[in-house]
């Protein structure tokens, strides 16, 4: 007589079904499926090449803006001020076109696209770092175009080729560090409406309350208090070293130390958001 027995039911996988479906992903894996996302993303700016309005048109317009109106005003001519202006429009550009990354990343989830995403065998960090390392490409071409503005202005960096590259991948590297805030806004704010509101709230104190475009030395007591703190204002002094002076100050290492804290805490936060999403 045979007995038949029962096939057993393993109860964790019926209210887990799709655990299964994400295996441990290699950190080489992780890699290689976030630039494949980078590839994705850098494709459709150049479907999209408005995408680039932001990183191209702003900074010439900005730069020429700011330089002429405030020129003679705080330092008695537009060549004595470009110095200063020119890393500030630096910080500000940055920080805009990383504001951007939010909204791009609530309107693709809002049209379903990380949904196919969440289906297949991969890094969750992969979809979220992908367009941020595309990103990369933006802002490089916003400190350039910055840079190159300031020049045919009348614009002479004191340190140098190797200092005003300096600025510039240190500016890039800034941008980046802040887009983790913008991409964590945009995985838990319910519109891109809201994202895009939310981060200007963000991106003008930050910005504006700075000494990105005066002297903090000009500003009122408890407003210089805030600017010493801020970390855009460490962001543009330490600009302002390499590219003015080529010296590689503490600014660079306060600069650098508050773009690492930032990634700490804002990535794993816009991950965790994001796979509770998806």
């Amino acid at each position: 007589m045979t007995t038949m027995l029962a096939p057993t039911v393993d109860h964790d996988r019926v209210a887990h079904p799709t655990r299964d479906l994400a295996p441990h992903v290699s950190l080489r894996d992780t890699l290689t499926q976030t630039f494949a996302m980078a590839w994705r993303a850098t494709k459709k700016m150049r479907r999209n090449p408005e995408q680039f309005f932001d990183v191209t048109i702003q900074p010439l317009l900005f730069t020429a803006m700011f330089a002429y109106i405030f020129g003679g005003a705080i330092s008695g001519d537009v060549a004595s001020y470009l110095p200063i202006i020119i890393p500030g429009i630096l910080a500000q550009t940055a920080l805009t076109a990383c504001m951007a990354t939010g909204i791009q990343l609530r309107e693709d989830m809002d049209k379903g696209v990380f949904d196919r995403f969440k289906s297949l065998p991969i890094a969750r960090i992969a979809p979220l770092a992908g367009p941020m390392v595309a990103d990369l490409l933006r802002y490089a071409t916003a400190a350039v175009l910055t840079v190159a503005t300031g020049i045919a202005m009348g614009f002479r960096p004191g340190g140098g080729v190797l200092g005003t590259l300096g600025g510039i991948l240190l500016t890039i590297a800034a941008g980046w560090s802040l887009a983790w805030i913008f991409t964590w806004l945009g995985t838990v704010a319910r519109t891109a409406q809201s994202v895009q509101g939310i981060s200007m709230m963000i991106m003008f104190p930050l910005t504006f309350l700075s000494n990105a475009f005066v002297p903090s030395s000009t500003l009122p007591g408890w407003l210089a208090a805030f600017v010493k703190v801020n970390p855009v204002s460490h962001v543009v002094s330490a600009v302002r070293d390499l590219m003015n002076d080529g010296q590689v100050t503490a600014e660079v290492g306060f600069a650098l130390l508050g773009c690492a804290i930032v990634v700490a805490v804002f990535a794993p936060l816009a991950v965790r958001s994001y796979s509770r999403k998806m």
